[in-house]
């Protein structure tokens, strides 16, 4: 009888690949999604905000409710490591800790039953053996880890440490490892991809790694997420517009747009220099804007919270999200005077309002627009209506189409169509398939 796995990995896409390291190295486990039969229960956690470390801590009680006798609990990841001490300390429901280093040995701390906090941070490369989750054409590939910037509300350089990028080989020899097992659409990500090689002495490596991954045979989609202002340059801009295969997708949290708040988070680029390069990525032809601002950082007055409202209801990004400002204790910003929260709440309320807005109005303007889609399953909204995304858009993140008109066409998930955009009905996009995409 095989032993059997259940995982839950929490947090953004960088852990996940984690995750997907750590199923590599446990093919001998069955994974399964009933925690209750599992003789193995590993959750790989987030530490970045309070609501992300709340999440993981309920997770892991709520898990330990259901395991069942002899089994075993494994905590790994980000808030692991954040806070190692204490929670060896406090969680008697954990069987074995580890950080952010140990993922690859993860097989051996099970097999003695021991917990390991190796300081250097894992970096997945083309050995790891990952194994892919979640889809059977996209997949994600981690570039760096760790972060050079000193955002005065960001913990993850006090546990992740300073940038630390693979070679281009490395991504290479992966991608196309991937490609050969069938996966044609890639995101590549790291804390601040914008500055990938820098450690490396590589001028403006994105660029490098663009025309890399353009050289792989049987790459069709590409897209490059985490960009960061100060590091995103006009001809990275370019590489990205000009690719054949990337998508002219460009994910660069801005955080906030007033010059004040800007220097109070240590992100001093700009205002100005922040909109020429939006504005530049914004006159690209099929452009797909993206970011993410912070509502209530600490001295934020209602003045500088006016003009980001002004300046995100006059942009409209095609996607962004609104973060709660989170008081973290390792942060520059711990110690500056705080906004109430019942303000930072009321804020945030706003700028989501604005969010909405921005994406309807960037949906509306695909009707009527013939597009490449592909088919990743039944949607949970009808059985008869399937799941679908366009390339242009990230996984998961930017949301689905939904196709109710599949024209007599034989279906297969994973698959790209050409589509018709026919109507937004409520916040869905409805589509139409013209014809299969060979």
């Amino acid at each position: 009888m095989s032993k059997k796995l259940h995982l839950v990995s929490l947090g953004c896409t960088k852990n996940l690949v984690d995750s997907e390291v750590m199923l590599g190295r446990l093919k001998e486990y069955e994974i399964i999604d009933e925690a209750d039969e599992a003789d193995l229960i590993i959750v790989n956690t987030c530490g970045f905000i309070d609501a992300a470390k709340e999440e993981s801590i309920n997770t892991i009680l709520d898990l330990h409710e259901q395991r069942k006798e002899d089994s075993l609990l494994v905590m790994s990841g980000c808030l692991s490591e954040r806070y190692k001490e204490e929670l060896q300390a406090d969680m008697p429901e954990i069987d074995i800790f580890t950080g952010v280093g140990d993922y690859e040995k993860i097989d051996e701390l099970i097999s003695s039953r021991t917990s390991s906090f190796t300081p250097e941070v894992y970096l997945a490369s083309e050995t790891s053996g990952r194994v892919i989750t979640g889809s059977n054409y996209h997949a994600y590939i981690k570039i760096a880890e760790g972060c050079n910037q000193s955002c005065s509300f960001c913990a993850i350089p006090s546990f992740k440490g300073k940038l630390h990028s693979r070679s281009l080989d490395s991504i290479k020899k992966e991608v196309e490892r991937l490609v050969r097992d069938g996966y044609y659409d890639f995101s590549f990500i790291s804390q601040d991809s914008s500055s990938f090689g820098r450690d490396m002495d590589m001028g403006d490596g994105l660029i490098e790694l663009i025309r890399s991954i353009e050289s792989i045979d049987g790459v069709v989609s590409a897209r490059i997420l985490y960009l960061y202002p100060s590091t995103t340059t006009l001809k990275l801009i370019d590489a990205i517009a000009d690719s054949k295969i990337f998508q002219t997708y460009y994910d660069m949290p801005i955080q906030h747009i007033d010059d004040g708040v800007l220097k109070s988070m240590k992100r001093g680029f700009g205002e100005q220099k922040t909109i020429e390069l939006l504005e530049y990525m914004r006159s690209k032809p099929n452009s797909f804007l993206r970011t993410s601002v912070i509502a209530g950082h600490p001295e934020e007055t209602q003045e500088q919270f006016d003009r980001l409202v002004e300046f995100m209801s006059e942009f409209r990004f095609d996607r962004f999200n609104t973060f709660h400002y989170s008081n973290e204790e390792t942060t520059s910003a711990h110690k500056m005077e705080q906004v109430p929260q019942d303000i930072i709440d009321s804020r945030a309320e706003i700028l989501g309002e604005i969010a909405e807005a921005s994406t309807t109005d960037s949906l509306e303007k695909m009707i009527n627009k013939s597009i490449v889609i592909v088919i990743d399953g039944k949607s949970s909204e009808h059985e008869y209506l399937l799941s679908a995304r366009p390339l242009s858009w990230a996984v998961e993140i930017d949301g689905e189409i939904l196709v109710n008109d599949t024209s007599d066409l034989p279906i297969e998930y994973g698959k790209r169509y050409e589509a018709t955009i026919t109507q937004l009905a409520g916040e869905q996009l409805l589509a139409t398939l013209l014809r299969p995409i060979r």
